[in-house]
């Protein structure tokens, strides 16, 4: 096995930006069912409970969507955390990839 590590510097960069992009994006998300569940659940006493059910899902889903959103930051971060190590000659970032 080659002990040579090469990184396409320019696409690397993409995918960090895109993860980025992912993260912003389900962060959006994030607010948008907040304001959803909020008003499903002032409503509630109008539809007689039915908007009540549907806030009770959208408020299993709003904690998974918030953890990916998460998720997409942190990864974002690590790769550009392994392109700044990679360009400073240091082979111990690219280790946080190793599976």
């Amino acid at each position: 096995m080659a002990d040579e590590v090469y990184m396409d510097i320019p696409a690397v960069e993409r995918m960090a930006k895109a993860f980025s992009g992912f993260g912003d994006t389900l962060s959006a998300v994030e607010k948008t069912l907040l304001a959803i569940s909020t008003t499903l659940k002032v409503t509630a006493f109008l539809t007689l409970g039915g908007s009540a059910a549907a806030a009770t899902l959208v408020d299993r889903i709003l904690p998974r969507v918030k953890q990916l959103a998460e998720k997409m930051q942190e990864l974002s971060g690590d790769i550009t955390s392994a392109i700044k190590a990679y360009r400073d000659g240091d082979l111990s970032g690219s280790q946080r990839f190793v599976g």
